[in-house]
């Protein structure tokens, strides 16, 4: 599923996820869990402030952003 990824540049100028768009509903990111590189895509599983676990992939070619994964909070 494609989702709008608003991102805060780091440091190293590297963009971390901030705050998730997709349909009406709006997530903010609470934590960043884990971060990886894969060959085409660079990965981030996030912790929204609705306490669910998303993994979404970032295609960097093509600026486009697809959630993966969802786990609903406690």
């Amino acid at each position: 599923m494609d989702v709008k990824v608003d991102c805060h540049a780091g440091y190293r100028g590297e963009e971390t996820p901030r705050r998730l768009d997709f349909g009406a509903r709006r997530v903010e990111v609470v934590e960043v869990v884990d971060r990886w590189y894969g060959p085409d895509h660079r990965y981030f599983k996030i912790r929204g402030d609705d306490g669910a676990i998303y993994l979404l992939r970032h295609d960097e070619a093509a600026d486009r952003w697809e959630l993966t994964s969802f786990q609903r909070g406690a």
